[in-house]
Formats: structure tokens, sequence, C-alpha cells
């Protein structure tokens, strides 16, 4: 198959590229480095001919609401009528856990781009993924302030970033998708994590001083459904592993 990665120079598209090419695909790997802008649809045109699937795992570089939903809109929009002029036959979309449940922010965006992608002409499946074991890294930077890190105190059910690479890569690559499958499709790891403790787990592993102390914003609106456990996965969900202390054992 000749499959399309638009976002292919971020963490889960690079690793996308090499797991696709791995398995004999032919891959165009788009991003505004290689003169492909999803954002403006400039370059998409050239870059989906002959493509049989694109695969949508571009994020924003803003997390405000109003920008990331234009940003994730605009690229939704015109991945789906640059690949109806190509002939694409379907995409498939990386989203995140129970979006459509939140009501501002990020995740109000992510939700926004799901109906943008849902209503084009293409055949789409969503992948809403839980977030990834490397969330943890990333808040504990996000939080340091000098010896302490705060961390956003979190319910949630995390997965290794390539269990969810090679679920992408698996929906892909199916050779037909079944007439009235649902589509969306949840995956999350085995385990109900608690973010600050992850992350002050990974502190420790690594020796790092830092003192992690979890935070809760009472100006969100959606922190009352994230402390009752809206990000963990529901029954239908693939659960994938490893757990994160299996993940974090095996990274350091």
């Amino acid at each position: 198959m000749r499959i399309a990665v638009a976002g292919a120079t971020g963490m889960i598209g690079r690793r996308l590229v090499e797991v696709l090419e791995g398995g004999g695909h032919d891959v165009v790997a788009m991003s505004r480095s290689s003169g492909v802008d999803a954002a403006t649809g400039g370059g998409l045109d050239a870059a989906l001919k002959g493509v049989d699937c694109v695969i949508d795992v571009t994020n924003s570089g803003s997390i405000e609401q109003g920008a990331a939903t234009e940003f994730f809109t605009s690229v939704a929009r015109n991945l789906n009528e640059a690949g109806e002029r190509a002939g694409v036959r379907r995409m498939v979309v990386l989203s995140i856990l129970a979006v459509d449940r939140f009501t501002a922010g990020y995740m109000a965006a992510k939700a926004a781009q799901e109906r943008a992608a849902l209503a084009g002409p293409l055949q789409v499946r969503v992948l809403r993924a839980a977030q990834f074991h490397e969330f943890a890294a990333q808040n504990l930077e996000w939080g340091r302030q000098g010896d302490v890190s705060h961390v956003p105190r979190m319910r949630i059910q995390p997965v290794a970033a390539e269990a969810v690479v090679q679920e992408l890569a698996r929906l892909a690559t199916e050779p037909e998708w079944a007439p009235g499958a649902p589509p969306i499709v949840d995956i999350a790891g085995p385990r109900e994590e608690e973010l600050a403790d992850m992350t002050a787990r990974l502190a420790a592993r690594r020796g790092d001083p830092v003192r992690v102390e979890g935070v809760e914003n009472p100006d969100d609106p959606d922190g009352d459904a994230v402390r009752a456990g809206v990000l963990l996965a529901g029954p239908d969900a693939v659960l994938a592993g490893p757990t994160f202390e299996e993940w974090l054992r095996s990274a350091s």
C-alpha cells in the first residue's frame, strides 16, 4: 500500500513511518520541512497522488482552544478534500480518549478535529489513545520550578506510544474496513495510574532530586470529570501493554 503520514516529524509520526516502511509499504512522509503544509493545503495534491490511505498524526503548535481548533479542523478538511481529489480511499486520525466529554481547551479542539474528519468524503477511522507513558516526562519538565515540579492530578490509563503506533499501522493497512464498523477505536494501557505519582516514580528512577507535587486547577471546567475517571478506558477499549512500571524499567 501507498500510505501518507501527515505530521511525520513528530514522535509518533517518525516511528509510524519506520513501522510502515518496515512492513513493506510505500510511505509518503508529509511535513512542512518536506514542502507539505496540511494546515494550509500547500503541497497536498502532489503528495497524495496514488495514496491509498492517509494517517493524520499532526499536532497543533498551541494548546489554546481557539488556535488549536482552527489548526485541527483545517487539517481535517484539507486532507479530506485533497484526498478525495487524489482518489485516496480512507483516513486514520489519531485523537485522545474521551475528548467528546470535554467542554474546553485542547481536548475540545481535538473533539472538533474528529467531527471535521468524520464529516468529510473519505472513509475515516479515529483512534482515541490514552495519555502516553512518555507524558510523565513531559509533565516533569513542564511543571519544573527550581527543585519542585507541579504536576496536574489526573486519573489516567497510560499506554506506550509504541502500542499506539502499531494500532495506527494496523488500522491503516487492513485490507478492508468492515461495513458498519464503529468509526472510533479506543486504546489504553492495562492499568490505571495517577499522573503525579507516575511523574514522581520517573524522577526517582532517573535519580532526579526534584520533588513532584500534584496540583489541581480550580478553574478547569473539566477538572471534576478528570478526577472522576473520564480519562479511563471503557469496556470496549483495546488494552495494550506494557504497564507504566514495565515501560519505566525497560526505558531506564
